[in-house]
């Protein structure tokens, strides 16, 4: 009922683009800022993008000006638009919810999905 689920991620050369998609379950009818991490291996989880509800942007140092952030407020779902991509961007991609609200329960919840994995390799 409370899931984020992600999709787009796959094998791509280096300088190529790859579009991640998340998008919320049906269980939660909010949203406020909606984030894309990426873990690569042996590294800690680190912000890529997030985007608030009023979409203003914000980028991780090392992918500002290659990567775009988007959402659709109505279907509480997010986009990363990666290009020029680079082997170390390598990693698995999580999409993560600060603040989900859904009728089954009060307050709001924070949400991560599963992750994608992107491959940037020649």
């Amino acid at each position: 009922q409370v899931h984020l689920e992600e999709s787009g991620g796959g094998l791509v050369q280096p300088g190529g683009s790859l579009r991640l998609s998340c998008a919320a379950s049906a269980g939660i009818f909010r949203v406020d800022t909606m984030g894309w991490y990426r873990q690569a291996p042996g590294k800690q989880r680190e912000l890529v993008a997030s985007i608030t509800s009023d979409n203003t942007a914000n980028y991780a140092d090392s992918v500002k000006d290659r990567f775009t952030i988007s959402r659709d407020n109505a279907k509480n779902t997010a986009f990363l638009q990666m290009n020029s991509l680079k082997s170390e961007g390598t990693a698995v991609y999580y999409c993560n919810v600060d603040k989900a609200y859904g009728k089954t329960w009060t307050g709001h919840l924070e949400v991560w999905g599963r992750g994608t994995l992107v491959t940037v390799s020649s």
